[in-house]
């Protein structure tokens, strides 16, 4: 059973989905969207301040969490600095052997914590937050290498929610997401029903649309089943090679056109999700 906050996540991203298809969006224009969806879902707003204070309260208690592994961590590393460096002035083998073990022991706790912070944690692809800190200045505006950036959309996917819920629904992302990653490039769920991949620049537009259709072909084959009843599920994709430099909102518009064209395509080869 989903939880209220698992609710809200849901009313977030489709509200999220409605606002990125318009180029302006104000606060009004946002709260609206929130609260229509927020309205099919049967989900009243009257507590806004206490849910809101509710969440606060948990990303606070989860950061205060990162924040104290973090110190522990520094306080551990810098001890076995120092232990490193009198086991080494004295040619103290075991201690430096043990040593050795713990901090390796640190560096696997450090890579849980690298990747909870970089992870989506319904699709286990990362989020937004890991793509702003390899791929972009410190700004998050401009990329900082070649390559090339796909956009992939689902189709229908609102239908899925309305006709089997948002369980299924989110199983279908799960689905999606581990198909993308066959492709073996950086896989990243932008928001809602919304995923990049994103190519090194070894790989051009035409490899990276090649995989992508494979992978398209192979999910257009299979059906998925909810109780008794069997269904289809489908995405389009554009694609944009890009340089050193460019902003990432002009990326995005631009494979966002792409996909737009791909998306006008399969819809006269799909037509629905049966």
């Amino acid at each position: 059973m989903k939880t209220d906050d698992d609710i809200l996540k849901v009313i977030s991203n489709e509200t999220i989905d409605s606002v990125n298809k318009i180029n302006i969006v104000t606060p009004s224009i946002y709260k609206s969207f929130f609260e229509k969806h927020a309205s099919s879902h049967g989900t009243a707003l009257d507590d806004e301040e206490k849910m809101t204070d509710r969440l606060l309260d948990s990303k606070i208690q989860m950061c205060d969490v990162v924040q104290e592994k973090n110190s522990s961590n520094v306080i551990k590393l810098s001890d076995n600095t120092a232990k490193a460096i009198h086991a080494i002035r004295d040619k103290d083998d075991s201690t430096l052997n043990q040593i050795l073990v713990e901090t390796n022991a640190l560096r696997l706790e450090i890579e849980k914590l690298k990747e909870a912070v970089y992870k989506d944690e319904l699709t286990n692809v990362y989020n937004r937050k890991w793509m702003n800190d390899k791929y972009l200045d410190e700004e998050n505006k401009f990329f900082t290498e070649d390559g090339t950036l796909a956009i992939i959309d689902l189709n229908y996917f609102k239908i899925i929610n309305d006709t089997f819920g948002h369980v299924v629904g989110d199983k279908v992302l799960v689905f999606i997401a581990n198909k993308l990653k066959q492709s073996r490039e950086k896989v990243v769920r932008y928001g809602g029903d919304e995923f990049i991949l994103l190519f090194s620049s070894k790989i051009t537009k035409d490899l990276a649309l090649s995989k992508l259709n494979d992978i398209r072909e192979d999910v257009l084959l299979k059906k998925l089943k909810t109780n008794n009843t069997a269904f289809r599920t489908s995405f389009s994709f554009g694609a944009y090679e890009y340089k050193s430099g460019e902003a990432l909102s002009e990326v995005l518009e631009k494979a966002d056109q792409n996909m737009y064209d791909d998306k006008k395509a399969i819809k006269e080869r799909i037509t629905g999700i049966g």
